[in-house]
């Protein structure tokens, strides 16, 4: 027999539910300023997620993260898609990224190509309906294995893989880290930037799910990491089949870049190789600096906006240029037998 409860016991079950969700709440905020905090030393859990031939930095990411075994254990690499003068569409960016994950896994004989995976084929149109794809199944399942630390997940493309498994499965929030290249420092007047307009909703759903988020901008912060033919030829040319590689693909970018623009062989062209940026702050912290903010709000016109009582987030300041490429050119200098 079912009975009303009286007033003092509804105000008692009230107030029971209001704590307990009041101690939900102190144990989420308390976890994401345990996943926000700087890695400790030793080996953590990655996957990469990558618009890998949307131009040529994110192969030196590939790369670099895979010739770093000590620190990370890759698991997965996730292709992104892109929208630009290499790809029509997204599902054509992806398939081409796709394809150019597995020529770079070709240089790694021990790497089973089989941790590459197709990504979403189209970008959001609404927030609320993910885009299903390999790669999100993937990053759900694994982020929801039992294991110790977390699973930090390296995106340096446009997120929608990452924002569609946060919808699909929100849990998966408790147990990853997402350190994203994109967009701009928050003090800037636009937030526009490739990666973050290539897939706004995603993008904002990142800064809004209360993901334990690390944000690499680009403007300011990133852009440090120019290099130069001259520079790739002493340092990474003859070093390695995979170096050899990178230095040919880098060769042909520089020729089409300086002809288009009417520059002139003498002209002092550099490129900046934006990706290796989240593949360093995991490898040493102290060459990208970073600090905890508040989570900006943003726009749909790709703004930011700071609104009070917003969760926090870690974002890069800077990067120490000069020995994050010492230790890329070291790493690929050292391409032994056993990495090949």
């Amino acid at each position: 027999m079912l009975t009303t409860p009286t007033r003092r016991q509804f105000i008692r079950a009230a107030a029971a539910s209001a704590v307990a969700a009041s101690v939900k709440v102190k144990a989420q905020t308390v976890n994401r300023d345990d996943l926000l905090a700087i890695p400790k030393a030793g080996r953590v859990r990655v996957v990469l997620d990558t618009d890998t031939y949307n131009e040529i930095d994110d192969q030196y990411a590939v790369a670099y993260s895979l010739l770093s075994p000590e620190r990370l254990s890759v698991e997965a690499i996730y292709a992104a898609p892109f929208v630009n003068n290499r790809s029509t569409s997204a599902a054509q960016g992806m398939e081409k990224s796709y394809e150019e994950i597995l020529r770079l896994l070709k240089f790694f004989k021990r790497v089973d190509p089989s941790i590459a995976h197709q990504g979403s084929n189209r970008f959001f149109q609404q927030r609320d309906r993910p885009v299903d794809s390999p790669a999100a199944r993937d990053l759900i399942e694994r982020a929801l294995k039992p294991g110790p630390g977390p699973l930090y997940v390296l995106a340096i493309g446009c997120p929608v893989n990452v924002s569609s498994a946060i919808v699909m499965e929100p849990k998966i929030k408790e147990k990853i880290v997402v350190v994203w290249l994109g967009g701009t420092p928050h003090y800037w007047p636009s937030a526009k930037e490739f990666n973050l307009q290539q897939d706004v909703m995603a993008s904002q759903l990142l800064f809004d799910s209360g993901v334990a988020l690390v944000q690499i901008p680009t403007k300011n912060v990133s852009e440090h990491l120019r290099t130069t033919v001259p520079e790739l030829e002493k340092y990474l040319r003859g070093r390695s089949r995979l170096g050899d590689y990178l230095y040919g693909q880098f060769l042909e970018y520089a020729a089409v870049h300086i002809d288009d623009r009417g520059l002139g062989d003498n002209y002092p062209w550099s490129k900046v190789i934006w990706d290796i940026s989240a593949v360093a702050w995991l490898n040493n912290p102290e060459w990208v600096p970073s600090e905890i903010v508040p989570s900006p709000v943003l726009t749909d016109d790709m703004r930011w906006e700071r609104v009070a009582g917003r969760h926090t987030i870690r974002v890069a300041t800077n990067v120490n240029r000069d020995p994050v490429f010492n230790d890329v050119f070291s790493r690929l200098s050292r391409l032994d037998e056993q990495a090949r």
